[in-house]
């Protein structure tokens, strides 16, 4: 069984992420869920990102990463959309890195907000909605692309729809028919790795 690094997205760590994680435990892997903005949740996207602004996205990112380091290495790192800053950069630059699982959100392997090239034998799922106006309209599918054309073992799962936050049962974006998918998805992932 795998052993998870989750990063919530930027509403917080909501009641459809804990379900998400018990989701995985139920499947017997060990999940490790930190509350990266000690307990404040949001209503909206925006109000999220604003807070995210306050304290400083560079910050934010690595608390995450400081996070890992009171686990062992040997992890899976998977972030949902904000989260996904952690979960990348901990697949790309920690040692001994099972995988990576990417929600919504993926940063590019090149250019100036890399974290530099996708590590060999490290594999990664990328998953987001084929409408989705912040995954399609500000680029992240373009970086997904890269990813998958250069990495030895990267797939990309898109799902009919337009909505970001599609896998939160906690909130209104919640598709219960695409999350079904995206979840066998990730069990079939986490059993290889």
């Amino acid at each position: 069984m795998a052993e998870v690094l989750l990063f919530h997205h930027a509403q917080g760590l909501t009641p459809g992420m804990h379900a998400f994680a018990e989701d995985l435990r139920a499947a017997g892997h060990t999940v490790h869920l930190p509350d990266l903005f000690e307990g404040r949740t949001f209503n909206s996207i925006e109000e999220g990102l604003a807070y995210i602004g306050e304290v400083g996205f560079d910050e934010m990112r690595e608390r995450g990463v400081r996070l890992a380091d009171a686990l062992p290495q040997g992890l899976v790192y998977a972030g949902f959309s904000f989260g996904i800053l952690p979960a990348q950069k901990l697949a790309q630059t920690r040692p001994g890195a099972r995988g990576a699982l990417l929600f919504y959100s993926c940063i590019p392997i090149s250019g100036q907000w890399s974290f530099g090239p996708w590590p060999d034998g490290v594999p990664v799922q990328i998953h987001g909605m084929d409408n989705d106006p912040i995954f399609v309209g500000e680029g992240d599918i373009d970086a997904a692309r890269e990813l998958v054309e250069k990495a030895d073992d990267a797939e990309l799962f898109l799902y009919p729809g337009d909505q970001h936050y599609f896998a939160d049962s906690s909130l209104p974006s919640y598709d219960a028919t695409a999350t079904a998918l995206l979840t066998d998805r990730v069990l079939a992932f986490l059993r290889r790795v």
